[in-house]
């Protein structure tokens, strides 16, 4: 089953969660200002997104970068700047992978990048910083400058810090997300267990998705216990979707 495709977990877990629980990982590790610095966000997917809307939050002048054209004018008409990586090697001062792929930031980046930035990952296992090429380009690596820091001196003696070894960073210096946002992610795993469970010999085998009935049931129970009430369609509302005699 395709939970992280569902609605009533990507659009809350990935974004809001992952937005606040990076910042929460990178300031635990950093004491770093996001006020007036040049965020670099690879990815503007669901936690890419959630985590550039943070950090604007917080003051930083955001990048993104992108390899999907409808995600980048996305981006652009969110009001970031977009531009490709070689070029916000440049200019960032701290650089957030959450693009679910490898060695987005690579050897030629880290040679373009200023001394003393930051780079961490909180999009997929510890791949999506190349360390090994950044280990070949240095001379030294100075472990735990801070707990969860590590610096690497180059050749040219510019440093680089890297944050939880490339790992998770919300995961490994901070808590993860907010119980209060997982809620909504457990709640659709446990209610499409119970689903596949009851329609199991009626199921292919295939990928399948989430059914819109266990993504709407999970966000009215998540309405519920946040004491919110939403209007409910009038009779004539109903017919009037469901009708091509009116409107244009």
């Amino acid at each position: 089953i395709a939970v992280n495709d569902a609605a009533s977990k990507h659009l809350f877990d990935n974004r809001y969660g992952t937005g606040q629980s990076t910042v929460d990982g990178i300031i635990r590790a950093t004491d770093f200002l996001m006020a007036g610095k040049k965020i670099v966000v690879a990815g503007y997917g669901w936690c890419g997104r959630g985590f550039a809307m943070r950090a604007r939050g917080m003051g930083a002048i955001v990048i993104v970068t992108e390899i999907d054209a409808i995600k980048a004018i996305e981006a652009a008409m969110d009001g970031f700047e977009v531009m490709e990586m070689a070029k916000a090697a440049k200019v960032g001062e701290l650089f957030v992978t959450l693009t679910g792929n490898k060695n987005v930031i690579r050897a030629e980046h880290f040679r373009a990048m200023k001394d003393r930035v930051a780079v961490a990952n909180s999009g997929h296992f510890n791949v999506e910083i190349d360390i090994p090429a950044l280990k070949k380009l240095s001379k030294k690596v100075n472990r735990n400058v801070r707990k969860h820091v590590d610096e690497y001196v180059l050749r040219n003696n510019k440093r680089i810090y890297l944050l939880a070894e490339g790992r998770l960073i919300n995961l490994a210096a901070a808590e993860g997300h907010p119980a209060s946002v997982m809620d909504m992610s457990f709640a659709t795993q446990a209610l499409e267990a119970e689903y596949v469970i009851k329609k199991q010999d009626n199921l292919a085998a295939a990928v399948h998705d989430v059914p819109m009935e266990i993504e709407q049931r999970v966000c009215r129970l998540k309405l519920k216990s946040m004491l919110i009430e939403i209007d409910k369609l009038t009779p004539e509302q109903i017919r009037y979707l469901l009708s091509s005699g009116e409107g244009t």
